[in-house]
């Protein structure tokens, strides 16, 4: 689409203060990427660079992709797109019906245009009725018929609630999660506890093997924090109830009690128990990496260096419900911490979410599944995960 797509009667100085209410509002103020992808399409429109306005330069100039970035292995920009869309929808359908200028971005496009809102008809005021006596009600047959109204408006509320936690999921974030947040037993959130050791002197210019001292216990990987931070968010938006524990404090018995989300375990004691699953992160092998059904797989780290600052990580997503726990279990680990990072990202991320289960089997809600992640990392920092496998049954 080339030239902008400002009518010729709404003037830049309008357009960009309907920006700022959009991007003041509460459909956008909670997604810094949503409110950096519309300003910039926006004030592109405006300056008559709509040509830039192309998936590749979008994704380089917004999301931060490298010169290589390829659209047609990375759909971030038209996931972001269709988000940004759905927010404006919903902008304009309650908070921003009456402002003077609307922003759309139509399907297919990243130009936006901009419309001046259409002036609301006046009905003509109908001629006063007669005045027609009416006798008060008696006042008991006053209280009676408020109490109907009462009750019925109870029954208006417990129906909306009922429906409210009975509807069906709307995004592929809500039917992942939907088997796991049912019923209303508190989510188990654990990370945990990395083997760290520590040099037991004070001097040690040359230390030597005895001078480290395992303590056990203690630290948690930054990237098991981060991972811990995102999901915990997320309960929180989605009302859920949880209880946060970290390390050696979970037993098999907080297991059985609930539904329970496993962060960055693929190094403790508790990765026995996906150890019989399909995927699995089987560090006693070396190079280390991820195995299918036992055998290596690609998905290896051959190269990683003994400080574990790698430029690529995989990582398991595991949604099952457990036998040998009887209750759901979902595992987000990593190699590294990158990996944990980027996979916490992924299920928390409805845009994401709805990217990696594009190609899922029918009824997929309802079943145990699997997925292999990949990142990419840059300065230290994992970059959007890309799932190169998936397992469902």
């Amino acid at each position: 689409m080339a030239g902008t797509a400002r009518s010729p009667h709404v003037s830049p100085e309008v357009v960009r203060e309907e920006l700022e209410r959009v991007l003041a509002s509460a459909e956008f103020r909670t997604s810094k990427r949503s409110q950096e992808f519309l300003r910039y399409v926006v004030e592109h429109a405006l300056n008559g660079q709509a040509e830039h306005l192309k998936e590749r330069i979008i994704g380089i100039e917004v999301f931060g992709r490298s010169t290589d970035y390829d659209p047609g292995e990375d759909a971030t920009v038209r996931v972001k797109a269709g988000e940004v869309r759905k927010r404006l929808g919903l902008y304009y359908s309650e908070q921003g019906a009456l402002d003077p200028v609307r922003i759309e971005l139509p399907l297919g496009a990243y130009v936006p245009e901009f419309h001046l809102a259409e002036a609301p008809t006046v009905a003509p005021e109908p001629s006063a009725p007669p005045q027609v006596y009416v006798p008060p009600e008696p006042a008991a047959k006053t209280r009676v018929h408020l109490w109907i109204a009462l009750a019925a408006l109870v029954c208006f509320v417990a129906a909306g609630i009922v429906w409210l936690r009975t509807r069906p999921a709307n995004t592929a974030l809500d039917q992942f999660w939907g088997p796991v947040l049912t019923g209303e037993a508190p989510v188990l959130l654990s990370a945990a506890f990395v083997p760290v050791y520590g040099l037991d002197s004070d001097e040690h210019p040359k230390p030597r093997a005895e001078d480290f001292v395992l303590l056990p216990d203690q630290f948690v990987g930054g990237g098991d924090l981060i991972a811990i931070s995102r999901l915990s968010s997320m309960l929180t938006r989605m009302g859920r109830p949880y209880r946060l524990k970290v390390g050696n404090e979970v037993s098999f018995q907080d297991l059985r009690t609930g539904p329970a989300i496993l962060v960055g375990y693929s190094y403790t004691r508790w990765r026995e128990i996906s150890r019989e699953m399909r995927f699995f992160i089987d560090g006693a092998r070396r190079p280390i990496g991820i195995t299918d059904g036992g055998a290596p797989t690609p998905w290896s780290l051959p190269n990683l260096p003994a400080d574990r600052h790698t430029e690529e990580d995989y990582a398991i997503v595991s949604r099952v419900f457990h036998p040998d726990t009887r209750a759901m279990l979902v595992e987000v680990a990593g190699i590294t911490q990158y990996g944990t990072d980027a996979a916490a990202d992924l299920v928390t991320n409805p845009e994401l979410m709805t990217e990696a289960l594009r190609g899922a089997p029918a009824r997929w809600q309802q079943k145990n599944l699997q997925l292999v992640v990949h990142v990419k990392v840059i300065s230290g920092s994992p970059t959007s995960p890309k799932v190169v496998a998936t397992h469902f049954w």
